[in-house]
């Protein structure tokens, strides 16, 4: 290694006698160490500046596996055997192992006909994992697989180490008998369960997620959905009550602003829900949607479901359908923004809206959340890696060679850059911003990428 002489302080009169080489003479060094520096930091660089490594194998194991899961950089396994269910975390570095495995609780969403939970979800919250099979929710601790609290109902973590849980009191005896076949109005508990009457309370609570204690309760009457409210400020919880619409403080439960629902066709909202900043309160009988800021509560718009048909591939954005069309409405205003042909899947991705081919044809564009002009053409990929928690989209293509190719698209950026190929794939895969899981006749395959 060679050192050079930096001396800043030297006088002027010092350097100027000084020949300095021209800077061509450098090129051929400079270029030598850089690629000499990135192949050893990196191991491997495809074209375009990607990194993209094989870590290996995660191995089956006899029993059902359910899909793939991903959450904090980890891979986790499912395996269902009789009423067992065993969750398994492996961490991929520097090639995948096992850090632990837990025996998840049985819950009434466990179906003994047919052998099979509900299904799973895998999630990372800040210092906790929280998993949910079917309606039930159990927390562990991330580092060793230590239960330390589980409900069979499902729970809305919130910021903070909080979260919220609806649970509908039925009065004793009114389970309904499954084998009996008996007509009538079925009520449903928030374990899943049918009741042949109505419940007598609903009570939503507030919960430490590291615990499962109880920091508060309310029970609005009637009808009762808990949300995680968005927008800006301090976590809060939005209760929609067949009446009124609340905003409650996540940690005390202290009323923060309410406004009363109006009747619509003679009877009260029937469905609600988040979208970003904005609360959706719905009346099927009425054929209405209302739209209201989630923290001042204030109405924002109303539209007629009637002629402003809701399409059902418009996750994560308010649509309209009709006349052979899928229109996208401004969430505050409830104005159409833009619109693509009818049955085009639409869904949020890497800052921009995925716009697919219908029935799992693959997808055509990224184009812009607001205005729908297109941003990177996608014709030539085949269909999206399932992602957990990535803010990348990433895809996938099977090339003429007979490998599976990969690429990603980051937030903000006009084109697809290539990661790399994986021989003999066939089966699901699913991606975070590290890694990308795929399934084979062996297990779970794992790599490493980096844009």
């Amino acid at each position: 290694m060679a050192l050079i002489e930096l001396d800043l302080d030297a006088p002027p009169d010092r350097l100027a006698g000084r020949r300095v080489p021209p800077p061509w003479r450098y090129r051929p060094l400079g270029l030598a160490l850089a690629v000499l520096l990135t192949l050893g930091a990196a191991g491997a660089v495809a074209p375009g500046g990607t990194f993209w490594r094989p870590l290996g194998v995660i191995p089956a194991v006899p029993g059902a596996e359910s899909t793939i899961q991903m959450a904090g950089g980890r891979v986790f396994t499912v395996v269902l055997a009789g009423q067992s269910r065993t969750l398994t975390a492996w961490d991929p570095q520097p090639s995948p192992h096992r850090l632990w495995s837990a025996e998840m609780p049985v819950s009434a969403t466990f179906d003994p006909a047919k052998g099979v939970f509900g299904a799973v979800r895998v999630q990372r919250v800040g210092d906790l994992l929280l998993v949910g099979a079917g309606l039930s929710s159990t927390v562990l601790d991330p580092g060793t697989g230590r239960i330390l609290w589980t409900t069979p109902n499902r729970i809305t973590p919130l910021a903070g180490g909080l979260a919220v849980l609806t649970d509908r009191i039925f009065r004793p005896g009114t389970l309904y008998d499954q084998e009996s076949g008996d007509p009538g109005m079925l009520y449903f508990s928030a374990d899943g369960r049918p009741h042949v009457e109505p419940p007598v309370r609903t009570e939503v609570r507030g919960l430490d997620l590291a615990t499962g204690g109880v920091l508060w309760t309310v029970t609005p009457g009637g009808s009762v959905t808990a949300e995680a409210a968005g927008g800006d400020g301090p976590a809060a919880v939005l209760v929609t009550a067949s009446d009124r619409l609340s905003l409650h403080d996540a940690r005390t439960g202290a009323t923060l602003r309410e406004t009363g629902l109006p009747k619509e066709a003679g009877s009260g909202p029937g469905t609600s829900d988040v979208l970003g900043d904005v609360a959706l309160i719905g009346y099927p009988e009425a054929g209405i949607q209302v739209g209201y800021d989630v923290r001042t509560l204030r109405p924002l718009w109303t539209r007629d479901l009637h002629t402003d048909g809701e399409p059902e591939d418009c996750a994560g954005l308010l649509c309209a359908g009709g006349d052979g069309e899928v229109r996208v409405l401004d969430r505050r205003t409830g104005q159409v923004t833009w619109s693509a042909p009818a049955a085009t899947q639409l869904a949020p991705r890497a800052g921009g809206v995925l716009m697919s081919r219908p029935d799992g044809e693959g997808p055509e564009r990224l184009v812009d959340t607001a205005t729908g002009a297109p941003r990177v053409d996608l014709s030539g990929w085949t269909g999206e890696v399932e992602a957990f928690g990535s803010h990348d989209l990433l895809l996938w293509r099977d090339e003429r060679t007979g490998v599976r190719a990969f690429g990603a698209v980051l937030p903000g950026a006009t084109e697809v850059r290539y990661l790399g190929t994986a021989e003999g794939m066939g089966g699901e895969c699913g991606a975070d911003d590290r890694y990308v899981v795929c399934r084979d006749v062996r297990g779970l395959r794992v790599w490493a990428y980096r844009v």
